[in-house]
């Protein structure tokens, strides 16, 4: 194999990989759904954390209101906690990765309770009052 040909397969396969990457990190099982907005109260149907014969740790909720989502995290049947997803540091939109959230601006870490687990970013996440009811959870905006 010559030169040229070796390091143009090897981009390629360099290219690809980064891809494949980026792709399999978007289907890290979040859940996205739409909410109401009832009065004060964002409404989420519990339902949203059944999955199949399990429970999903978490769902990304939005609304057209809101500039960012809110990540609810389920800890138990009656133990949630409703995080907005947007980085204390420089307030760019958080992802999603499993037990934590992540800043792709600069890297600020947050964990499932909003609490700061790695800089820049030097203050905990903005968290929602919770209540259960009617097979509902409803996130107090106030």
């Amino acid at each position: 194999m010559e030169r040229k040909e070796f390091i143009k397969t090897c981009g390629f396969a360099c290219v690809g990989g980064t891809l494949l990457g980026a792709i399999l990190q978007g289907c890290n099982g979040s859940k996205i759904i739409s909410a109401e907005i009832n009065h004060s109260d964002m409404v989420v149907p519990l339902a949203a954390f059944r999955d199949s014969n399990s429970f999903k740790k978490h769902v990304v909720v939005q609304n057209q209101q809101l500039k960012y989502p809110i990540c609810v995290y389920r800890f138990s049947e009656t133990a949630y906690t409703a995080l907005l997803m947007r980085c204390t540091h420089q307030g760019a939109e958080l992802q999603v990765f499993g037990d934590r959230l992540e800043c792709p601006a600069h890297g600020s870490q947050f964990s499932s309770t909003g609490q700061v687990k790695n800089g820049p970013a030097d203050a905990n996440l903005r968290t929602f009052p919770i209540t259960i009811a009617n097979d509902q959870i409803l996130i107090s905006l106030k």
